[in-house]
């Protein structure tokens, strides 16, 4: 763990439980592509950068969740370097609290205000392309979270963030974490098009192709979709939807998975509704959920 590997020139990534993308723009000068979960991360990151002598310029931010710039505040005390972040992402990052309240969609107890879901603040400026080293572009991968996006180097390598979650993981917990899932859909229709020399999604191997995860990907969206629509059959509160959506995956229920799945549900509700897959009905001051 928090190895460094070169993909590409002088593309490199740091293996970690996200993994954090690292760019030589000189002899000394680097930048990363998000920063690790926690201070921890940040200093294991620091001890690579100067065992290799180099010196962080920046932090370019894919999205705001926390395993992504749990760093921030860290590297950039240590080493003064500019951190940027697209749209909403920003805000989140600034005012780490709003990631559990979003997720609970209330003022999170506290079994939810912990580093895995509540990053330090750090300071942050908007992600522009005027900000971007040169030769590099924006990508917008939005769905997984408000304005998550990659970012492509000069060497063709791109940083794909977390809008594609490896086949172990879906086989293993089937339900991730999707904010707006029209959006995510049409992310991964537009990833499976993207020519690149390697992608490094976050949450998944390296590699050359694509396009065949980001359509295990697809199909696993498209398959609690159908779940879903299948136990509205029956008009069901949200709750006892989600109760049969773990019983049927085999979950386990804690605070943390209420809150990450619970939110992903809502999300998934609200997609079948704007499709006209579901009807919401108010029976006994209960919100009821209906297959059309």
């Amino acid at each position: 763990m928090y190895e460094l590997v070169q993909v590409r020139g002088d593309s490199y990534y740091i293996q970690s439980p996200a993994k954090i993308g690292l760019v030589r723009l000189g002899p000394e000068e680097v930048c990363l592509i998000d920063s690790g979960n926690d201070k921890d991360a940040g200093k294991k990151v620091r001890q690579i950068l100067a065992s290799n002598g180099w010196r962080l310029t920046a932090i370019y931010n894919t999205h705001s969740n926390a395993d992504h710039i749990g760093g921030n505040k860290y590297l950039q005390a240590q080493t003064g370097c500019k951190i940027y972040a697209p749209g909403i992402e920003a805000a989140f990052t600034r005012y780490p609290v709003l990631e559990p309240s979003f997720l609970y969609g209330g003022f999170p107890c506290k079994e939810l205000r912990h580093k895995f879901l509540m990053a330090q603040d750090s300071e942050v400026q908007p992600l522009t392309a005027q900000a971007l080293p040169r030769g590099f572009e924006i990508i917008p991968l939005p769905g997984h979270f408000f304005h998550m996006v990659g970012f492509r180097t000069p060497e063709g390598v791109v940083y794909l963030a977390d809008c594609l979650s490896s086949r172990e993981t879906l086989d293993k917990y089937q339900i991730v974490f999707i904010y707006d899932v029209g959006a995510y859909l049409d992310t991964l229709e537009k990833v499976k098009k993207l020519d690149a020399s390697f992608f490094v999604p976050a949450h998944a191997p390296v590699a050359e192709e694509i396009g065949a995860l980001a359509e295990y990907n697809r199909d696993k969206v498209l398959e609690i979709g159908e779940r879903i629509t299948a136990l509205c059959a029956q008009p069901l509160c949200f709750e006892s939807i989600l109760q049969k959506l773990f019983a049927h995956y085999a979950l386990t229920m804690n605070f943390e998975q209420y809150a990450l799945v619970g939110s992903t549900v809502r999300s998934y509700l609200a997609w079948l509704k704007d499709q006209g897959r579901l009807e919401v009905r108010f029976q006994d001051n209960m919100l009821l959920w209906a297959r059309v």
